[in-house]
C-alpha cells in the first residue's frame, strides 16, 4: 500500500493515534503485578471503540483517561475488562493515575481526584506508592448458606476448613472466605465450573513461622469469568472493611497476592480515621502509541 493510500484508508476510518501505556500495578518489579493498558486523551473514542480495544487487549482491565466533567476531578478514567465496562476497579484506578501523573497531569489540590462511573474516589502519593481512599461497600454481611455450600463445593474445600465468609462488594460484586492458613489458600485448585458467575475471594493468614514476614495475609481472587486475577484492588478493599471492621486484622497491614501465578504482588492497607486506603507502587513496562 502507497504512503497516500495509507493516509487515505486512515481519513475514511477516522484512524487516530493515542499516547499508549501498559504498566504493572502492585508491583515495584516489572512483570510481578497486574497489568493494566491505559489510552491517555481518549476523549474522541466511542464506547464501542473503547470496548473493541479492551476486547482485543484481552487483559483484565483497560482503561481511558479523559478530561473530566466536574470541577471536583482531576480527570475522569472509563475501565472496561474485555466483555463489559466497570463502575469502579481498584488496580486500574492506581495504574491509571500513575500514567496521568507521567503524561504531565497536575492536581488541583493535595490530593488526586479520580471520576469514574462509581462516583469521585480520592487517591494520594506516598513516595513512590499511590493509594486510594476505599469506597464504601454495596454489600457487606454473611454469605447465604446457599452460596457458601457452592463456593465450598467448587474451591474443593471441606466445610471446617472455611473459618468465616462475608460479602465484600465494593462495585464488582465480591464475597469472600476466610481460611486457616497460607498453606491453605496457595493449596486451593478451584472448579470454575462450579462457582462460574461468582467473584470468590480468599484470603488468609501469614504465621510468621513458616511464611516470614514480608506480608500478613495471603489473598486470591476467583474471577466470574473463570480465572484467577493476579492483584485485586477492588477485593482488598472489600477485605479490608470486613478484615479491620471485624478485628481479624490491624489497622495497618500488606497483603500478598498473585503468588501461585508467579507473581509478587503487594497491597498496603492503612485505616486513618474512619478511611480505609489502598495503595501499591506502580511500574510503566510499555510506551507507545495506540491507533484506533
Amino acid at each position: 500500500m502507497t504512503g497516500r493510500s495509507a493516509r487515505q484508508l486512515r481519513v475514511q476510518h477516522n484512524i487516530s493515534k493515542y499516547v499508549f501505556q501498559q504498566v504493572d500495578v502492585f508491583s515495584s518489579q516489572p512483570l510481578k503485578g497486574n497489568p493494566l493498558a491505559v489510552v491517555v486523551g481518549a476523549d474522541a473514542l466511542t464506547d464501542r471503540q473503547m470496548a473493541s480495544f479492551a476486547n482485543w487487549t484481552n487483559l483484565s482491565e483497560t482503561t481511558f483517561l479523559l478530561q473530566p466533567t466536574t470541577g471536583d476531578a482531576d480527570y475522569r478514567v472509563r475501565i472496561f475488562t474485555p466483555a463489559r465496562e466497570l463502575p469502579f476497579a481498584g488496580h486500574p484506578t492506581l495504574g491509571s493515575c500513575h500514567v496521568w501523573l507521567a503524561s504531565g497531569g497536575k492536581s488541583k489540590g493535595s490530593e488526586i481526584v479520580q471520576e469514574c462511573e462509581a462516583g469521585l474516589i480520592r487517591i494520594r502519593r506516598d513516595g513512590d506508592r499511590l493509594s486510594f481512599a476505599a469506597p464504601r461497600l454495596n454489600r457487606c454481611g454473611p454469605v447465604e448458606p446457599e452460596m457458601l455450600a457452592r463456593i465450598v463445593k467448587g474451591l474443593r474445600l471441606a466445610e471446617d476448613a472455611i473459618v468465616d465468609a462475608n460479602w465484600v462488594d465494593s462495585g464488582p460484586g465480591w464475597m469472600a472466605v476466610l481460611l486457616h492458613s497460607r498453606e491453605d489458600l496457595l493449596a486451593l485448585r478451584p472448579d470454575f465450573g462450579v462457582i462460574s458467575g461468582l467473584r470468590v475471594g480468599v484470603v488468609a493468614p501469614w504465621h510468621a513461622a513458616e511464611d516470614g514476614r514480608d506480608a500478613d495475609f495471603e489473598v486470591r481472587a476467583f474471577t466470574a469469568a473463570g480465572f484467577e486475577d493476579p492483584v485485586t484492588g477492588s477485593l482488598n478493599a472489600g477485605l479490608a472493611r470486613w478484615l479491620i471492621g471485624s478485628g481479624i486484622a490491624p489497622r495497618a497491614y500488606v497483603a500478598s497476592q498473585g503468588t501461585v501465578l508467579g507473581r509478587a504482588g503487594r497491597v498496603h492497607v492503612e485505616q486513618v480515621g474512619g478511611e480505609i486506603w489502598i495503595g501499591g507502587a506502580v511500574t510503566s513496562c510499555i510506551e507507545g502509541t495506540a491507533i484506533l
